[in-house]
This record gives structure tokens, C-alpha cells and sequence, in this order.
């Protein structure tokens, strides 16, 4: 197929999937550094090596439970497209969709768990400096996985395909979506149900220290951290980086051609490049032992290298007959060059940024609101709620208005063009956002491997100086995490933004109405898309529900259990181990069990709603899940990452310390945050863009299909026997736990 490119871009495309490669690479380089690192003690290692087993039994009964779903909507997308060759290469790319970002979470996992005990040794060393840069750059490997497989599967897709590349590649954005989406909701379940459990027996109830030997959670909240925030937060951005390069490379075709397909291509390329040199640059001297500055300073200087990248590329490569002169010297003078796309690109470098810089404000021990609510904490739990919920509030308006301004600034950027090259502009934002994904990703699993190691620290009994070190790095690890989701929700909302369009797009082809005929007809003023809009923002709340309260039921069941073996004298008296692996398989259960609700919610109510209402409602229905699902999710995520911090901040001796009634106050705002921060809110990253590809993918259907009366019914009794399903009472935790004990 690459007959149809000019030499120029024949070139083009090749050089973008060597850079893939290069940071496949990339990574096993790190991966080979990290592996040669000192593992530490005897007793380090076996504490390390639980936490590996229960982390792969995890992931192992995920996919198994998964994999049936995945080959029945691999043949069911077979059947979506019209020409065979697109069918094939559509259900071919779900499934290689959904193997990446597996392959994403497992070999990040994989690697998370062995890294965790390099830098607990490094610790024991006294060196801050080397346990951070391996901390980091184990969050580096799983980085650079999703960089160079994200890339290396859009790419070959477009080289094969060509014109028809868009279509195939809603299948490769669907499967790492939905792959995510499982992954998300069943690792965040394990992993608070494991954590919630073991604080308030623990720490509440038996003044016990955190991730202490005696209380039979321990192993399986260390596990819960790599099944949650490395696997399920890995594939979440996977994830983003492919719808992203999707709504991109459909937009860009219908504006640009060729040219508007392969630029963000080769801007991906340029983020590989800046990550590369970025995150090998984080390192801190070991008298400033400053982690989370050394983290901004290889993040910036990523961000630097690839504006000047954008530039360079954009100078070179972008000139279209089709240009027009633009206001403000955005095309430099130049006749023939067009620069819009370069500068609505840098809009995206700058949102992430400031998102980064946003939340690390709202989170961050040593700003002013985790340092409120750790003060609110003398005055009791309530006082304590109230704070972390206004800080969580206030932290949802900032961030939802610099995404606003962003999108506004890459339309001005388009004005006076048509509808698609201002969508164009947005998606091209999207991509600026999601250029720096290794160092994302290398924040992001940075937490839970700190975490971990922390809690290896503890149970190894370290000395004071090297647990110290071990409660530093994991008190950044929560800054970071947090940051990490705060640029997953940004991005959820921009390719939404951008898979919008893509939607209306799609309608105008099929309907031949032109987009601003499509665009025109989503009004509130139509009944139809208001009740869309009303019911797309209550999903959000209600997939919410779902997942809070399978945490309390798991962790009811947690609670319990460790209670029950705390009864015994020989594990109080630390004589005896608890039977960590009783609890990891009931977390492993639970989790399977409960995320089944939340994955038909998001996967059937787009399709029914469009059925029974028509692509109107559809409309309406996306736009009202985005507006609330960004909201809902940075409220929670920024709440809980700063309850759990103010935790943390009292932890290190102050209002009392460990042991407090400030204390025990702490930790019920961070036992309140934990589904809030790791499970609810992280998973309405893929529920957004899970809705969105399914809107893409069944329009056809909708639009053949929605004055059928015939079709009409079945949908109703579909949408009835959903809402059965989600709305019945289950199991209660009492039973379930008489059942498990059977």
C-alpha cells in the first residue's frame, strides 16, 4: 500500500516506526540496568517475591476471565465493516489492540514488582539518590513500552491500509480501551479492597504500623498497588495514546490528507525521542535529595526538546497548498507553510504542564491544602471529610477550566476554517498532551514501586535512616500518581473531544449531510439530544456507585478476615505469619466478580441509547458522560491523593504522629479517598473513550437501524435486562463470605 505515499512520506513513515523500535529498545536497556541492581537481603527478596506471586495470580485470572469477552467482540467487529479486507484488518487490530496494552500492564507489572525490592536495597545503602533513579527508571521501562508499541501499531496500520487506515483503527483503539477499562476497574477493586482493609484493622483498630508482617493484608495491598496503579494505570494511558493517534489520524485525513495523518505520527516519534533523553536525565545529588524536583526537571527538559522537535518538523515537513494566510503571522510569512498544526500541538505540551503543576499543588505534602487537611484532622474525622472534599472541589474547577482554555486556544488557532480542521486542532492538542507519555508512565508506576518498597522496608525492618529515605520517595509517589491521573483525565476529555467530531464526521459520511448540517441538528433544543445529555451524565455516577461499593464489599470481607486472624496470640505476637495468600485469593474474587456490571454499562448503553433514540440522543449522550465523567474524576482523584498525603504528612510527626486521634483521622480520609483516587475515578478514563468507540463503531448500525420497529424492541428488552442486571441487589458481603468459606 505504501505505493499511494510520496517518496517524502514513504520516508516519513519509515522513520516513525524506527523510533518505535528504538524505544522498545529503549526499554530493555533500562530493563537490563535495573535487573543488574542489588536485590537486597535474604528476607527482602522473599517479602518481594509474595508480592510477585499474587501480583502475576492476579493478572493471570483477569485475562483468563477476559478473554472469552475478547474473541466474541474480535468476530463481532469482523462483521461491523463493509469490505472484507477492512473487516479483517478491524477485528485483526482489536485484537492486537488488546495484546498491547496487556503486554503494557503485565511486562510493566512484572518489572514494578522486581524494581521494588532493588530500590528497598538501595535504601538500606543509605543512597537516595540511586533509589530513585531506580524507582524511576522502572517506571521508565513501562513507559517506553507504551510509547514504542502505541506508536509501532499505529504505524504499521496506516502503511498497510492507507486511506482506509481510520477504519482499522478503531478496532486497535477499541481493544486497548476495553482492555483498559477491565483492568482499571478490577485492579482498582483488589487494590483498595486490600488497602482499606488493612488500615482500619490495622492502624485503627490494633495500633499497628503500616505494612506490618502481622496483619495478613499487608502482602495483598503491595500487590493491589502494581495490579491497580502499574497494570491498570499502564494500559489507561495506553490507551489514550492510541484513541488519541485514532481521532487524529481521522480528522487529519478529512482536513489535510496524507500530511495530516503522518504529522502526528512523527510528533509521537519526537515525544519518544524527548522521553528518552528526559527520563535518563532524572537523577538528584544525594546531600539535595530532592526527587520531586529532579522528576519536573527531566520532565521539562522533555518538553523542551520536543517544541523545538514540533518546530523543526512543522518548518520542514508541513506545507499544503491548501493553506491559507493565517491571522497573527501563524504561518511565519511563508507562502505554502502552515504552522497551525505546530502551534496547536505546543497548545497540548503546555496543558500537560499546567495540569502537572495543578495537581502537584492539590496533592503535594508540602502545599497549602494537604497541609489544611492535615490540620483539620485535630478536630476529628468530620472536620477532616469536610476539608478533603472542598479541596477536591476546588481542585475540579481549575482543572476543567485551563482543559477549556486549551481547547480554546487551538480553535482560535483554526478560525475562520471549517468545523474540520478546527477538530483537527483539538486533536492535535491531544496529542501535544499525551507527547511526553514515557515520563508520564515513569511517574505514574514510580508511586506504587516506592510504595512497595516502603512496605518491604517496613517488614525487612530497616534501619531508621533507610526507611526514612523509602517514606520520602513514597510520599512523591503519591504527588506523582495523582499528577499522572490528572494528565490520563485530560487526555480521556480531549480525545472524547476529539472522537466527537470523528462521530460527527462518520454521520455526515454515512447520511451525506455535510458536518455542519450534522453538527447543527445536536441541539438541546431537540428533545431527543437533551434527554441524551441528561442520561449521558448520569452514567458517570452511576458507573461510580458501582465501583465504590464493590470496594466496600471487598473490603468488607478483608476486614473481617484480618480481623479473624489477628485473633490468633501467635500472629499478634509475631510468632507465627499470617496466610497472606487467603487474602490476596479473596481480593482476586471479589474483583473478578464485581467488574463485570461497570463492563456492560459501558459497553451497552451507548449502543441501546442510539438504538432507541437514534444518533441525536447519541450525541447528546456522549457530550453529557464527558462533562461529568471529567469532573466526577478529578474531584476524586485529587481528594483522594490528598487525603492520603495529609496522612503521610502527620505520619512523619506532626499533630502527634503515628497513633494520634489525628491520626486515626487521617487515615478515615484516606480509607475514604482510596476507591475515590485508585478505582472510581481513574476508571471514568476509559469508561469516557470505551463509550466513544463504541458510539464510532455502531453508527452505522444506529443510523440503518433506528426507524425500525422491529430493532426498537430488542433494544428496549436489552435495556431493561441491563438495567436488571446493574440495579439488582447482589450478594451480600456476609453471604459472600459464608460462600468463600465454603
Amino acid at each position: 500500500m505504501l505505493t499511494q505515499f510520496s517518496q517524502s512520506e514513504v520516508w516519513a513513515l519509515w522513520s516513525v516506526l524506527g523510533t518505535a523500535i528504538l524505544g522498545l529498545l529503549y526499554a530493555g536497556f533500562l530493563m537490563g540496568q535495573v535487573l543488574r541492581e542489588d536485590c537486597g537481603t535474604a528476607e527482602m527478596q522473599k517479602i518481594s517475591a509474595a508480592i510477585r506471586t499474587g501480583s502475576n495470580a492476579y493478572l493471570y485470572r483477569q485475562f483468563k476471565t477476559i478473554l472469552f469477552l475478547i474473541l466474541i467482540l474480535t468476530a463481532a467487529l469482523y462483521f461491523s465493516a463493509g469490505e472484507k479486507h477492512v473487516a479483517i484488518g478491524r477485528a485483526c487490530a482489536f485484537l492486537m489492540g488488546s495484546i498491547f496494552s496487556g503486554m503494557v500492564g503485565f511486562v510493566g507489572m512484572n518489572l514494578a514488582v522486581r524494581g521494588n525490592v532493588r530500590v528497598a536495597a538501595a535504601a538500606n545503602r543509605k543512597s537516595f539518590s540511586d533509589a530513585l533513579k531506580i524507582a524511576y527508571r522502572t517506571g521508565t521501562i513501562t513507559g517506553m513500552l507504551t510509547d514504542g508499541l502505541g506508536l509501532l501499531g499505529g504505524t504499521t496500520i496506516f502503511m498497510i491500509y492507507g486511506e482506509k487506515a481510520y477504519e482499522v483503527l478503531l478496532g486497535f483503539g477499541f481493544g486497548g480501551t476495553l482492555l483498559a477499562l477491565f483492568m482499571r476497574v478490577g485492579g482498582g477493586i483488589f487494590t483498595k479492597a486490600a488497602d482499606v482493609g488493612a488500615d482500619l484493622v490495622g492502624k485503627i483498630e490494633k495500633n499497628l504500623p503500616e505494612d506490618d508482617a502481622r496483619n495478613a493484608a499487608t502482602i495483598a495491598d503491595n500487590v493491589g498497588d502494581n495490579v491497580g496503579d502499574c497494570a491498570g494505570m499502564a494500559a489507561d494511558i495506553f490507551e489514550s495514546y492510541e484513541v488519541t493517534i485514532v481521532s487524529a489520524m481521522i480528522l487529519g485525513y478529512a482536513s489535510y490528507g496524507h500530511k495530516g495523518v503522518i504529522f502526528p505520527l512523527l510528533v509521537r516519534a519526537i515525544g519518544v525521542i524527548s522521553s528518552i533523553i528526559g527520563t535518563y536525565a532524572v537523577r538528584t545529588k544525594e546531600q539535595a535529595r530532592d526527587a520531586m524536583k529532579a522528576i519536573n526537571v527531566g520532565f521539562i527538559l522533555s518538553a523542551l526538546i520536543s517544541v523545538v522537535g514540533f518546530v523543526a518538523v512543522g518548518f520542514f515537513y508541513f506545507r499544503s497548498s491548501s493553506a491559507e494566510t493565517a491571522p497573527f503571522g501563524v504561518n511565519l510569512g511563508i507562502p505554502g507553510l502552515d504552522m497551525r498544526p505546530v502551534w496547536t500541538t505546543m497548545v497540548g505540551i503546555l496543558l500537560a504542564v499546567t495540569i502537572n503543576r495543578i495537581t502537584e499543588y492539590f496533592t503535594a505534602t508540602d502545599k497549602t491544602p494537604v497541609k489544611s487537611i492535615a490540620e483539620s484532622c485535630q478536630t476529628g474525622h468530620a472536620t477532616n471529610i469536610i476539608t478533603g472534599l472542598a479541596v477536591g472541589l476546588e481542585s475540579t474547577v481549575w482543572a476543567v477550566v485551563v482543559i477549556a482554555v486549551s481547547i480554546l486556544i487551538s480553535a482560535f488557532v483554526y478560525q475562520g476554517m471549517n468545523p474540520t480542521f478546527i477538530a483537527y486542532g483539538v486533536s492535535m492538542a491531544g496529542i501535544g498532551l499525551l507527547t511526553l507519555t514515557g515520563n508520564n508512565i515513569s511517574m505514574d508506576v514510580f508511586g506504587p514501586v516506592a510504595d512497595n518498597a516502603n512496605g518491604i522496608g517496613e517488614m525487612a525492618h530497616l534501619p531508621k535512616e533507610s526507611r526514612q529515605i523509602l517514606a520520602d520517595l513514597d510520599a512523591v509517589g503519591n504527588t506523582t500518581k495523582a499528577i499522572t491521573k490528572g494528565v490520563a483525565i485530560a487526555s480521556a476529555v480531549v480525545a472524547a473531544i476529539s472522537l466527537f467530531n470523528a462521530y460527527i464526521t462518520d454521520i455526515s459520511n454515512i447520511t451525506k449531510e455535510t458536518f455542519a448540517q450534522i453538527a447543527s441538528s445536536l441541539s438541546v433544543s431537540d428533545h431527543r439530544v437533551f434527554i441524551g445529555l441528561l442520561i449521558g451524565g448520569a452514567i458517570p455516577f452511576l458507573f461510580s456507585s458501582l465501583t465504590i461499593k464493590a470496594v466496600g464489599r471487598a473490603a468488607f470481607l478483608i476486614v473481617k478476615e484480618v480481623r479473624e486472624q489477628l485473633k490468633d496470640g501467635a500472629v499478634m505476637a509475631g510468632k507465627k505469619l499470617p496466610d497472606y495468600a487467603r487474602v490476596v485469593a479473596i481480593c482476586t474474587t471479589a474483583a473478578q466478580k464485581e467488574l463485570i456490571r461497570p463492563g456492560l454499562l459501558a459497553i451497552l448503553s451507548p449502543l441501546l441509547l442510539g438504538i432507541l433514540l437514534g444518533k441525536e440522543a447519541l450525541g447528546g449522550f456522549l457530550a453529557g458522560m464527558i462533562l461529568s465523567g471529567q469532573l466526577l474524576a478529578v474531584f476524586m482523584a485529587n481528594a483522594g491523593g490528598a487525603w492520603d498525603n495529609a496522612k503521610k504528612l502527620i505520619e512523619d510527626g506532626i499533630y502527634g504522629g503515628k497513633g494520634s486521634e489525628a491520626h486515626k483521622a487521617s487515615v478515615t480520609g484516606d480509607t475514604v479517598g482510596d476507591p475515590l483516587k485508585d478505582t472510581a475515578g481513574p476508571a471514568l478514563n476509559p469508561l469516557i473513550k470505551v463509550m466513544n468507540m463504541v458510539a464510532l463503531l455502531s453508527i452505522p448500525i444506529i443510523v440503518q437501524y433506528q426507524d425500525s420497529a422491529k430493532v426498537f424492541w430488542i433494544a428496549a428488552g436489552g435495556s431493561l435486562f441491563l438495567l436488571y442486571l446493574i440495579l439488582r441487589n447482589p450478594q451480600s458481603a456476609e453471604e459472600e463470605m459464608r460462600a468463600f468459606g465454603k
